[in-house]
């Protein structure tokens, strides 16, 4: 596929999405989507791709839906489109697709997050954003929910009252309270966050990428399971990773005081 809404790139076993679409501030429009699908599918079978970051081009991360774009626009006195019907095909697969990923997934939130783009980043495992950028929950500006996940992962993140907050209210949330609040992982300057999405890559990438994403799925499924039932789905993903060959490494090199070379296996 040639491109034309996101950058897709993968060096030393990091895969970079970037969301290209800056004169809109990287609004979601149906080729984007489609895109999106084609690197992440991508991603999920390259087996030498150890962490996907997604970022945003020029000023923003992502400032939702494109209300422009003809899968949505509508004009008064017509009947507006089917709005769960856009949900359904785009953004409820894309939401799975980097929730059951391979790989662990990073967020670099280099300005505002608005709407759907910032559910977008809250469905990464990690959340790092520029202290100049900004989370918005938009929705009930035009009469809408939080949708990508947003009902689902704000109150987990920040509790039941800071969530309704966020989602009646529309205000704007600076990322700095946003990492006081425990919604994203970190808030850095400006002027260290290339550096530090560069270092925080090239961390997970060297890290036992299984582990990783077994936590995640395991983190995801705790608020519907009992105590029991979360200590069984441990004790199998103990199972599973006791035999991997990270463990083996990983032991290995804590017993003979080395680094480890950790392969993902």
């Amino acid at each position: 596929m040639d491109f034309q809404n996101i950058r897709f790139e993968v060096e030393a076993g990091v895969a970079r999405i970037t969301l290209n679409r800056p004169d809109k501030m990287n609004s979601f429009n149906a080729a984007m989507h489609g895109e999106l699908r084609e690197a992440l599918d991508r991603i999920q079978g390259d087996r030498g791709v150890r962490v996907l970051v997604l970022t945003g081009a020029g000023r923003g991360f992502c400032a939702g839906q494109d209300l422009a774009d003809a899968e949505v626009r509508f004009t008064p006195g017509q009947t507006p489109p089917d709005l769960g019907d856009v949900v359904e095909r785009h953004y409820k697969p894309l939401i799975m697709r980097l929730a059951n990923l391979r790989v662990p997934t990073l967020a670099a939130v280099n300005g505002m997050a608005a709407g759907a783009g910032a559910s977008l980043a809250l469905a990464c495992d990690l959340v790092v954003a520029s202290k100049s950028a900004s989370f918005l929950q938009a929705f009930s500006k035009v009469g809408l929910i939080p949708d990508t996940g947003g009902s689902w992962v704000l109150p987990q993140r920040v509790g039941m009252a800071r969530a309704m907050g966020l989602a009646m209210l529309a205000e704007k949330l600076p990322a700095e309270k946003a990492a006081e609040w425990g919604l994203i992982w970190a808030a850095v300057e400006d002027a260290e966050f290339a550096s530090t999405v560069d270092g925080l890559a090239k961390q997970l990438a060297a890290m036992p990428t299984k582990a990783l994403v077994r936590t995640r799925q395991a983190m995801q499924a705790a608020p519907s399971h009992t105590l029991e039932e979360q200590l069984s789905m441990e004790a199998g993903f103990m199972r599973e990773l006791g035999r991997s060959a990270d463990y083996v490494e990983g032991v290995s090199a804590f017993l003979e005081k080395r680094a480890p070379k950790f392969t993902g296996e």
